[in-house]
């Protein structure tokens, strides 16, 4: 069965197994899959939160795929594969790992949780994760948030797109309310990289107390 058949074909297990393609190093919009998938549930086929809780579970398998990797590879097998023609045929390349690895460095492992909600960040940022050897448990949990706020919005659009539009324009309108979408997840991830920086520095303030 080939991609656009799976498309056609959404129910629990194929949104599980599109979300973990999409979360590993061959990445396609999860827009694709996760909203069309919130439509036919306003329409009655599916439960809108089985669909959140599948995609997520899928988002977080390919996520401890590509920790996995990272983790017991190493960073010069990681490089050259995203250096080869097979790195090159997955989109990906020795710049967006740079750029999730920066992302990484800059935010620590809160930025497991906010680069999950980050176009090109979000399929990486896994990779830096297992490099720097975080925490499993913690990376699972930020990844788990991360991919859950974002596959509820999709699914909050998928839903919303129902009472408005028929299935025939569907894509149309996601594209078209991509950039709606990109404005609320820049706005989420402020405010949970304002919030943990707050946090950080209360607790060294009164760290520097005692």
């Amino acid at each position: 069965m080939n991609l656009s058949s799976l498309l056609a074909n959404l129910n629990y297990g194929t949104i599980l197994f599109l979300m973990l393609i999409e979360s590993t190093v061959i990445p396609f919009p999860s827009e694709v899959v996760v909203a069309p998938a919130a439509y036919h549930a306003a329409a009655g086929y599916q439960n809108v939160f089985l669909v959140i809780l599948f995609a997520t579970i899928g988002a977080d398998l390919g996520a401890a795929i590509n920790y996995a990797a990272a983790y017991y590879l190493g960073r010069p097998i990681i490089y050259r594969f995203a250096r080869s023609r097979w790195g090159k045929l997955c989109l990906i390349n020795e710049d967006k790992v740079k750029k999730s690895e920066k992302y990484f460095d800059d935010h620590g492992v809160v930025a497991t949780l906010t680069g999950r909600l980050i176009p090109v960040i979000r399929q990486l940022i896994s990779v830096p994760a297992g490099l720097a050897k975080m925490n499993f448990g913690k990376f699972l949990l930020y990844t788990t948030i991360g991919a859950g706020v974002w596959n509820s919005i999709l699914a909050a659009l998928g839903w919303y797109l129902h009472s408005i539009v028929p299935e025939s324009q569907l894509n149309d309108k996601i594209e078209e309310y991509s950039e709606y979408i990109k404005i609320i997840i820049l706005s989420i991830v402020a405010l949970c990289v304002a919030y943990f920086a707050i946090k950080a520095f209360i607790k060294h303030k009164n760290a520097t107390k005692q």
